[in-house]
């Protein structure tokens, strides 16, 4: 995934976490709110962390050598 793009989703879910963050500590769901926290850090990290999936072509084993 380029960049930018990894990077613009980083954004839009740690925003996304703050304001579900902040909404839950509003209506006093205090363990959802930590919850949420969690959460939207640990995506953020996961994405950074784990290198996206690249498939290398292989020669076709099916055919049959005259």
């Amino acid at each position: 995934m380029p960049f930018h793009i990894k990077l613009m989703i980083s954004i839009v879910t740690a925003i996304t976490a703050a304001v579900a963050f902040y909404m839950q500590g509003q209506i006093g769901h205090v363990r959802e709110q930590y919850l949420i926290a969690f959460l939207g850090l640990f995506m953020v990290f996961a994405m950074w962390l784990f290198p996206e999936v690249k498939r290398e072509e292989r020669p076709n084993r099916n055919k049959q050598s005259a």
